[in-house]
């Protein structure tokens, strides 16, 4: 029959079709698709791999980055690192076979997870240039380096190598170096390699990155600390939002033969205490096997997991910035634009979604060099990694785009869409597993509790943009009303008492009753080899005070012996903190301190916080945060998950004694 012969015939045409082939013919999906990003998704892909082979190792970063010009369409590309270096054995697959790599399984945070990354970047290159990529790699304790030329058969998804070697590389010890050509444009501006590159040592602040570029010019962004990120932990899935079909895979897979022991050993964040109560309400027995569950009872245990409150997954599986580390990285790399407001960044606490625990931070710079008649710029980061495309369809802009940012001081027309002013706003999503949109990993699908997450932490560092911007109009307008009051008042006083033939009165008191502020200056100066920090102290108010002064200094660089006033406390090496003596109305009080061991460029700036009295009065410092702890000036996620204030109701403020004591607190 006619029909028969026609599904014969198509039956024939039928083949299966290798995923490096599939690639090869849809390599947009990968991100290759213009000659701009494709070169920064060769450069992208080979520092991920370098990054997470460093960190796996617990070993600062060093890496070095090179691009050559061949012709006017062929571009060299060649990226070494310092890490531990790959097995001879290893090498052809790594390189040259795609969906090969040892963390696609792995429930923790690491940037490459697929194996697809720097194997497809050797297959792009090979199908543009027809060249072979060159591998070199050396392990600690080896006498030499194994070095390959390899491409890829791509109807086998198989590497294929042209040549293997075994070389000196006498001047490392341990090391990868990948080398590969590719048709490409080099570019400058926000969309390219220098870019990618100064992004990535914003949000790896240990890494030491060397760019050269086509026209031989080095860029180097140095480290900004000698800390390594915690070491990522392997976790088992976490029950909170999985997904139905997940859920009976994993009961088919299991050698557990009881639910209870199903649920405790092969889940996260489940004892026995909550696999009993989760079965209870499931209303299936604790001895069922899990790998003779209907599609029924599986339906039954995911309604009962939901109906049981389980404990948040832990943070070791995750590796977030933190926000000491967010600050230095942003003031190292931002450096040449001197903003004058870092806001105290946010990290949320963890949650989850589809059983993957994820967590968001975000940082705002505000003021400076930034252009001010543009929209703010949006740096967005994945597990660490820049993303530079598909801003529009990525849920970090969707959900800038969604917060009212006119109730934080930038202009936003019609209260939505990206806010004009003269600020950067950095958003970290750290996860065990990132919902990229495609394996570009340019953006982040739009799941509703990751927005929710985001949102939240911008309207918390929103708020302190707020206070910043309002205290330093406050701070204008009280240092405009004190040049008049100190020029004027004496002036008139002077001119009257002539007319009157008295002497001039003593006026302090009478501007003090004007002020009613503590004044608070610093300055930095810097002489052979050392810092010395000045902060004076005018308080401008009618009574005395007595209060405490917080700062944070770099790590063990405080010269306590050359202190004018003794530290009352200094914690970890870097938080520092002056219990003042009583300073009496209209007096000036001198404090200063010195560092060593410091780069001139290195302590610019005093951030200074203060305790102990009413921080309305004071006009130079910031109330000191109720965690200062050891990841530095950092907001908890109680503060920033706090209730928006309402801008039409006034806040009490307490009364406060000569002490800094409430006197309305009767506790």
């Amino acid at each position: 029959m006619p029909s028969t012969s026609t599904a014969q015939r198509l039956a024939k045409g039928q083949k299966e079709i290798s995923v490096s082939e599939f690639f090869e013919k849809n390599r947009q999906i990968l991100g290759f698709d213009s000659p701009v990003k494709s070169l920064i998704m060769g450069v992208k892909e080979a520092v991920d791999n370098a990054l997470d082979a460093c960190e796996e190792a617990q070993m600062l970063p060093d890496i070095t980055v090179q691009i050559e010009k061949v012709d006017q369409k062929e571009y060299r590309v060649t990226v070494e690192d310092n890490g531990p270096g790959i097995m001879p054995t290893s090498m052809p697959n790594v390189f040259g076979r795609l969906l090969y790599g040892s963390r696609f399984h792995a429930v923790r945070q690491s940037r490459g997870q697929q194996g697809i990354g720097i194997s497809a970047t050797i297959m792009y290159g090979q199908i543009t240039t027809g060249k072979a990529a060159t591998a070199r790699s050396k392990v600690e304790g080896a006498e030499a380096a194994k070095e390959i030329d390899i491409v890829i058969d791509t109807k086998k998804n198989m590497p294929v190598i042209l040549r293997e070697d075994y070389i000196p590389w006498n001047e490392v010890e341990h090391g990868t170096r990948v080398s590969f050509y590719m048709n490409g444009r080099y570019v400058n501006g926000r969309q390219s390699v220098y870019e990618y590159l100064r992004q990535t040592a914003i949000v790896n602040p240990h890494a030491r990155i060397t760019f050269i570029d086509p026209d031989g010019k080095r860029h180097f962004f140095d480290r900004a600390t000698d800390v390594l990120p915690p070491r990522t932990k392997e976790i088992k899935p976490h029950p909170d939002g999985i997904e139905l079909g997940t859920l009976m895979n994993m009961a088919k897979a299991t050698k557990e033969r009881s639910l209870v022991k199903f649920l405790q050993n092969d889940f996260n964040r489940v004892s026995e205490r909550v696999a009993r109560e989760i079965c209870s309400a499931s209303m299936l027995p604790e001895t069922t096997r899990p790998s003779q569950m209907t599609l029924e009872s599986c339906k039954k245990l995911l309604d009962g997991i939901g109906q049981v409150k389980i404990m948040a997954p832990q943070v070791d599986c995750l590796s977030p910035i933190g926000g000491n580390l967010i600050r230095k990285g942003l003031k190292h790399v931002l450096d040449d634009v001197k903003p004058e407001f870092y806001a105290p960044p946010v990290t949320r606490d963890p949650k989850v979604h589809s059983g993957n625990p994820f967590l968001v931070e975000v940082g705002i710079v505000y003021g400076g060099g930034l252009p001010r008649d543009q929209t703010v710029q949006i740096y967005r980061f994945a597990n660490r990694v820049p993303l530079l495309y598909q801003q529009g369809a990525c849920v970090i802009t969707k959900a800038i785009e969604n917060t009212d940012w006119r109730r934080y001081g930038l202009e936003q027309r019609g209260g939505s869409g990206i806010p004009f002013g003269p600020a950067i706003i950095l958003v970290h999503v750290a996860s065990t597993k990132i919902p990229f949109t495609s394996e570009a990993k340019e953006a982040i699908s739009s799941i509703p509790q990751i927005q929710e997450e985001i949102e939240l932490a911008l309207k918390a560092c929103g708020r302190h943009l707020k206070t910043h911007l309002n205290k330093r109009e406050q701070k204008n307008k009280t240092r405009a009303k004190f040049e008049i009051v100190q020029e004027i008042i004496p002036l008139m006083a002077e001119k009257t008492a002539g007319i009157l033939g008295k002497p001039v009165p003593d006026l302090r008191g009478t501007i003090t009753k004007i002020m009613d502020v503590v004044w608070i200056d610093s300055s930095v100066t810097f002489e052979k080899g050392r810092h010395k920090v000045d902060v004076t102290i005018y308080n401008y108010t009618p009574k005395q005070q007595r209060f405490s002064i917080h700062t944070i200094v770099p790590n063990g660089c405080l010269d306590e012996k050359r202190c004018s006033l003794a530290p009352s406390e200094v914690k970890d090496g870097e938080k520092v903190s002056w219990e003042l003596p009583r300073i009496t109305s209209t007096e000036i009080y001198k404090l200063s301190y010195e560092l060593s061991g410091l780069d001139a460029e290195a302590y610019q700036d005093v951030d200074l916080y203060v305790s102990g009295i009413n921080p309305v009065y004071v006009m130079g410092a910031d109330p000191l945060p109720g965690d200062w702890d050891v990841e530095g000036l950092n907001y908890t996620e109680s503060e920033a998950a706090e209730p928006e204030p309402d801008p039409e109701e006034a806040e009490e403020e307490p009364d406060y004694d000569e002490s800094g004591e409430d006197l309305n607190d009767d506790q």
